[in-house]
């Protein structure tokens, strides 16, 4: 790549009229038949003028210069064809898909159920329940004997009939017939979405609407509501009662044993440390995680350490696991919306919550754009796609191309069945829980139609949106420059060093750097993130650690980069103090840094 190859143009402009005299949309100039115009020059420059130390370098026809030979390197990585290496676009998606959420409602959605889920956890709800069990993959006639089933089950149940014992003689839960289909007190997050909603729903001494689940029809009764206490953290000395023909002692007359020690002064967390076979607290000095109620699986031993009070050590007591001796460290107080909000927001975006976020964007894109289904992929899919696809065995090229008619139309682009089967074959390999063909391929069409519409949304974007457009392509550069140098130069170096110092020699003046930083860059659209990994930051975390701790594998909430910067470098926040440390939050354009 050459300068020959920068349009005329440029010159022109260049030559005969101020750079700010010309329209925002003027081409500037072209590189490779790319269109680069007026003001997105002009925003670069303006953003990174303060950052620039050198003043020959702020007059702008010297930072045109650097300009050039930025795009230049973005245009020889394409030549070289790193924008189509699964590296580059990997790291690009992820980006993408965090940057375009502020974008595409996702956020709004997502915020409304967070809250929703907060406002639940301030209750706790005791609920009993009777299931009849049906599968997504049972026949039409099975599903609809099932739903009568429970139907005529609340018919009971509203005439009067005690709730438990029907539970005992009709639920398909496990266990039914010994508790009555019980579930004690319950919050948010305990139970499937569509489960909780109905409970939450439902009044103190109500039954229930029939309700479906991934395990079948459920009716419930809500017998009792009360506020929820926070968590608590808790340290315990445990012995099972478990039969063991190696043991030498009775369980209940050693916890007694260590119960005297424990009165004779003997430090609580060296008596765990040693006689504990709970052994995973045991080497923390008997310390559990903190957990609320319901979270463990032994009600008698929340409710001894919830009637406690903060430094009580209790005397020893039996719960479903063996003898305890409890001491109560901490009673936490339930935290604030805002402190809970990133953890609420990943959790909405697992499960069936997600479902909603999904379902709601799709229906916000084809509204925008306008969403027309013309053929049903069923007939077609069933009848060539065989059971093998659920073991990753099948061949896309079944499809006829003679067949290949269109599936639905968004905006202004056609979506064929060729492209549903080149998604099935791509997707067939990954793992899957489905036994049914029929049922794999509508999660599969789910799946396939939200990526579509998402793709086809993210390209409007960037036509739409000035302010995505300017992020996403500083973005989408500064990963190609990073992939073009290291290819070039710095991994050639490792192999090269002979014609890399013979090189220096010859350049030796180009290779003197400017002011520069070494520094780590953490952004994200989301300020919030933002501020969490600053604050981490400050308190000692790697990158690593921090990204480990904000990001999932559903979501990104920050991008970190790391390296060597000179001072006016655009990948720099715009009047970013350069000096050591952890410097404050920097908005750009909705970016935050």
């Amino acid at each position: 790549m050459n300068r020959s190859y920068i349009n005329l143009l440029f010159l022109l402009l260049v030559g005969t009229s101020p750079l700010w005299a010309q329209k925002e949309n003027d081409i500037l100039l072209t590189i490779n038949d790319e269109a680069i115009t007026v003001n997105e020059f002009q925003r670069v420059y303006e953003k990174n003028l303060d950052l620039v130390q050198d003043e020959e370098q702020r007059e702008v026809d010297n930072y045109l210069k650097l300009f050039i030979d930025y795009k230049l390197k973005v245009a020889e990585a394409k030549a070289q064809g790193l924008d189509q290496k699964d590296s580059y676009l990997k790291e690009f998606t992820k980006y993408q898909n965090q940057l375009s959420r502020n974008y595409i409602y996702e956020g709004n959605v997502s915020e409304e159920l967070a809250k929703e889920a907060y406002e639940r956890s301030l209750e706790e709800v005791h609920v009993a329940h009777i299931l009849i069990l049906s599968s997504y993959e049972d026949t039409p006639q099975d599903t609809l004997a099932a739903f009568n089933k429970i139907q005529n089950i609340r018919d009971e149940a509203l005439s009067g009939k005690d709730f438990k014992q029907l539970a005992k003689k009709y639920s398909e839960e496990p266990n039914a017939e010994r508790t009555g289909g019980d579930l004690g007190f319950f919050t948010v997050f305990n139970m499937v979405y569509p489960f909780e909603t109905m409970a939450y729903q439902t009044e103190v001494g109500e039954v229930s609407e029939i309700v479906r689940t991934s395990f079948g029809y459920h009716i419930m009764k809500v017998f009792d509501r009360r506020p929820r206490e926070g968590e608590v953290t808790a340290a315990h000395i445990m012995i099972t009662d478990q039969e063991d023909k190696t043991r030498n002692f009775d369980p209940k007359e050693r916890i007694e044993e260590v119960y005297s020690l424990l009165k004779q002064g003997t430090a609580f967390d060296e008596l765990a440390k040693q006689y504990s076979e709970d052994r995973n607290s045991a080497k923390n000095g008997g310390k559990l995680r903190r957990f609320g109620r319901g979270t463990l699986r032994s009600k008698r031993f929340e409710e001894k350490v919830y009637s406690m009070q903060v430094d009580e050590t209790s005397e020893p007591f039996k719960s479903e696991f063996g003898w305890h001796i409890v001491h109560l460290i901490e009673k936490h107080p339930i935290p604030s919306y805002e402190d809970q909000k990133e953890s609420l927001l990943r959790r909405v975006a697992q499960g069936e919550r997600s479902k909603i976020v999904t379902s709601s964007v799709n229906q916000t894109i084809k509204d925008k754009y306008g969403y027309s289904q013309k053929n049903n992929y069923y007939p077609l899919f069933h009848e060539k796609v065989g059971e093998e696809i659920l073991q990753g065995k099948w061949d896309a090229t079944q499809i006829p191309s003679e067949k290949n008619k269109i599936l639905f139309e968004i905006g202004d682009r056609e979506v064929y069945y060729q492209d549903f089967a080149s998604f099935l074959q791509r997707e067939q390999n990954k793992r899957t829980a489905y036994t049914s063909k029929v049922q794999y391929l509508s999660a599969q069409y789910e799946a396939f139609e939200t990526e579509t519409l998402k793709s086809y949304l993210l390209a409007q974007l960037e036509k739409e949106n000035e302010e995505y457009a300017a992020i996403i392509s500083e973005y989408r550069d500064g990963l190609l420059i990073f992939d073009v140098m290291n290819s070039n130069i710095w991994e050639r170096a490792k192999n090269d060093s002979i014609g890399l110092i013979n090189y220096y020699k010859e350049h030796e003046d180009d290779f003197q750097w400017k002011k520069r930083v070494e520094a780590t860059i953490i952004q994200s659209s989301d300020e919030t993130a933002v501020k969490q990994a600053r604050n981490l930051l400050r308190d000692g975390m790697t990158v690593e650690q921090i990204k480990d701790s904000l990001n999932t594998t559903d979501r990104v909430s920050i991008i970190a980069s790391q390296g060597i910067y000179e001072v006016g470098d655009p990948l720099l926040p715009a009047g970013i103090s350069i000096e050591k440390g952890v410097s404050e939050i920097k908005d750009e354009e909705g970016n935050h840094m």
